[in-house]
């Protein structure tokens, strides 16, 4: 490695160094040897290879000066090319061996990358909704890249690095001292001159990467919001362009002064550390070749001191920073295992048992509930806080009973946040109850596996939400194995057929981004031609048709009607009017049910139910299709959920 490349690297280290000075964990490191216990054999391989690399690197000053010597001493030609040959045969073995260890590094540092990918992504995907709540998504999807990269270089880099460094550093120091003491201890000494100021440039230089980098993440920000489709709405309708445009600029300036100086720091610190380097070598060979010229040393020598002084440097400088490499890789490992350590709210019980086949009742059983807090089911620096809110725990929902038969429709109605959603939210385990039972079938879902649950349960919500992925990719999430018949058959039965078989790529169409490539109520069809391809058992409908105009809500309505044929359904409406035929309408307030009923028989009552109907209907144009006859007498046009 020459000086300026040294330097370079020294200058990398420090920049990037910290000052966390925590000890370290026995624990930490336990589980990190758990991680790499697969993968011990090539890691003993690695580090006997990079050992030999290291042999390599002192052998061949060593030839050099031996080469100078036989030349000096007119020894025979063959002898100067049988040296050279060996040269040129070791520096054939170093290239094969850099080779091998940086295969073997590859392969060590990308399969840790892939194992603690695969953990991460498997037990996020274990976690609660009410994670992802409050969880940022770039906070979390950066533990899944930079942590577990930051991670794999404690092998791939770091621990191939100490071993190398500490046998060539040795090795050197060893070989140094035998041909000249003197020598070796003058550049003992300039090695602070080219240690110390990495340390006071690197600090600066940390400073002006870290003010870039949140400039930078400011600006990513920013573009991530106004180039989504809601955002780019927005910022058309209510935005001011030329404001947007000079903020934006501004901090494009600023990072573009922090990248020059960064340039200039960086260049003159190299620069004066590549000086310092070659005034050293001219001492060297100044002083050696001062003795050698007095007999008391040999050419060769001279010239081994030099290359083996170049040597020295790079395993020092190294090693110096050896201990914020590790610190670094430890803090991504805790990183990492902080979020392994979070422990899912929802677990599936080792002897867990499918949903019985036929149809299905479902029962709520004095259920009470309240949403967990903050510091059960996230982590304060996923949600980038300095402390977790520990506020939580407080009941939403109060002894809710009730029982759907096989086949039976139940209505969910009432004021917003009076915690309907919530109720259905139970029903697929997205959240536990705090007491009393939720049952499918008789059997508790806690008793059940998830596999058969997602078979079971189908739900639709209000938003439709689709990936950024073709339609057919979005349709075969219900059902991986359906056939291209099947796919088209549920479009028909959602009244999306046509419309698909209009676009030029068919089923291979791209949705876009959260499905705003489709209007509102194609969107909402597509998600309900998604649960007829799933088959469910049982429908949650969670206010399906809320943000639908008149067209698209009867397009919606015919196709749920398909949907809920047969089934067992849990129904959240806020127009009343598509609920009319429930078998059972419950009004839902502050989380308990205040009435139960038929449509006729709320009505009738004169309570909250009949409340909400009227003051819903007072609101309407005369001549609406769902404005009742007569006062308290609905018009037998009930839409097709009822």
């Amino acid at each position: 490695m020459s000086m300026e490349v040294t330097a370079w690297h020294s200058l990398y280290q420090a920049t990037h160094a910290n000052d966390d000075r925590r000890p370290f964990s026995r624990a930490t490191l336990r589980r990190i040897g758990a991680f790499a216990r697969p993968h011990r054999r090539p890691l003993l391989l690695f580090i006997a290879l990079s050992t030999v690399v290291a042999v390599t690197a002192v052998a061949t000053p060593l030839l050099a000066g031996r080469v100078v010597n036989a030349i000096d001493r007119h020894a025979h030609q063959s002898t100067v090319l049988g040296l050279a040959g060996l040269i040129a045969a070791i520096a054939v073995a170093e290239a094969a061996l850099g080779l091998l260890t940086r295969r073997l590094s590859a392969n060590i540092g990308e399969g840790l990358i892939l194992d603690l990918r695969t953990a991460v992504f498997d037990h996020v995907q274990r976690m609660p909704v009410a994670f992802f709540t409050r969880t940022r998504t770039g906070a979390l999807v950066s533990r899944l890249n930079n942590d577990v990269i930051g991670a794999q270089r404690a092998f791939s880099d770091t621990l191939s690095g100490v071993v190398s460094n500490a046998v060539t550093l040795l090795l050197t120091f060893v070989v140094m001292v035998g041909i000249s003491w003197r020598i070796t201890l003058l550049a003992l000494v300039i090695l602070p001159v080219f240690l110390l100021p990495a340390r006071r440039v690197g600090r600066r230089l940390a400073g002006l990467r870290r003010e870039a980098a949140a400039h930078n993440a400011a600006m990513g920000t920013r573009m991530t919001e106004r180039f989504s489709a809601p955002g780019a709405t927005l910022v058309k309708l209510f935005g001011r362009p030329a404001e947007e445009s000079a903020e934006f600029a501004a901090r494009a300036r600023r990072v573009r002064d922090i990248g020059v100086r960064t340039a200039m720091v960086q260049v003159s610190f190299v620069t004066a550390l590549t000086l310092v380097s070659a005034l050293a070598l001219a001492l060297v060979y100044g002083l050696g070749g001062y003795y050698a010229l007095r007999g008391s040393l040999d050419p060769g020598a001279v010239v081994s001191l030099a290359l083996l002084l170049t040597r020295l440097y790079a395993p020092l400088t190294a090693l110096a920073g050896a201990r914020v490499e590790v610190m670094s890789a430890l803090v991504s490992f805790e990183r990492v295992f902080e979020v392994l350590d979070l422990k899912p709210l929802i677990t599936e019980k080792p002897d867990a048992r499918r949903v019985p086949d036929g149809p299905v009742s479902v029962e709520f059983d004095h259920v009470d509930f309240g949403y967990p807090s903050a510091d059960k089911v996230s982590l304060a620096s996923l949600e980038e806080v300095a402390q977790l809110d520990t506020r939580g725990g407080v009941q939403v929902l109060h002894q809710v009973s009730f029982r759907a038969e096989p086949g039976q429709m139940v209505a969910l109605v009432g004021s917003s946040g009076a915690g309907k959603s919530t109720i259905a939210q139970l029903l697929p385990r997205l959240y536990d109850t705090d007491a009393g039972a939720v049952r499918m079938s008789g059997v508790d879902v806690r008793d059940l596996t998830a596999a058969s649950l997602r078979e079971t349960l189908g739900m639709v919500t209000q938003d439709g939400h689709l990936f950024h992925d073709t339609i057919r990719a979005n349709l075969l999430l219900a059902r991986p194995g359906a056939t291209e018949d099947e796919l088209w058959e549920v479009l028909r039965r959602a009244r999306l057929d046509g419309l698909i078989a209009s676009l030029a790529d068919g089923l291979d169409t791209v949705v876009g981004e959260r499905g705003y490539r489709l209007s509102g109520g194609e969107r909402q069809r597509l998600t309900i031609a998604r649960l007829l391809l799933a088959r469910p058992r049982v429908v949650i409908l969670d206010e399906a048709t809320a943000h639908l105009d008149s067209t698209s809500e009867a397009a919606v309505q015919e196709a749920l009607a398909e949907a809920l044929d047969g089934r067992t359904a849990v129904v959240i409406a806020h127009r009343l009017s598509t609920v009319r035929a429930a078998d059972l309408i419950l009004v839902v307030e502050d989380g308990r049910i205040v009435e139960r009923g038929t449509h006729h028989a709320l009505l009738a009552a004169e309570g909250r139910y009949a409340e909400l109907y009227r003051t819903q209907f007072e609101t309407q144009e005369p001549g609406d299709p769902d404005e009742p006859d007569e006062p308290g007498e609905p018009r037998e046009t009930a839409g097709v959920l009822g």
